[in-house]
């Protein structure tokens, strides 16, 4: 692929990172809400039995979207990396054209 046609891309390439960012954030925001008040619920596993299950039903769903955050993150890393490489090398031609 040359480099132009790599540029070309930069538009779609822009658009996949809007979306792979959207759903990484968006599955950091849903991890942030489980795990928002899971301190109390520790607290209050000594006084509420149920609350002991609470909390391994919470550990349970953080567990079940970990590899989805995990492989979005990369992947909107991948893509952030490339488009900057992309920009960069087009930078650098340009300026020693």
């Amino acid at each position: 692929m040359t480099l132009d046609a790599a540029i070309q891309a930069v538009p779609t390439m822009l658009i996949i990172w809007a979306a792979v960012t959207a759903c990484f954030v968006a599955l950091l925001t849903y991890r942030g809400q489980l795990t928002r008040y899971e301190q109390e619920r520790l607290f209050l596993t000594n006084i509420n039995p149920n609350g002991e299950r609470e909390q391994t039903e919470i550990v349970k769903r953080i567990n079940q979207i970990q590899p989805y955050v995990r492989v979005l993150g990369a992947a909107a890393t991948l893509v952030t990396v490339s488009i900057v490489a992309i920009w960069t090398l087009d930078a650098w031609k340009t300026l020693h054209s």
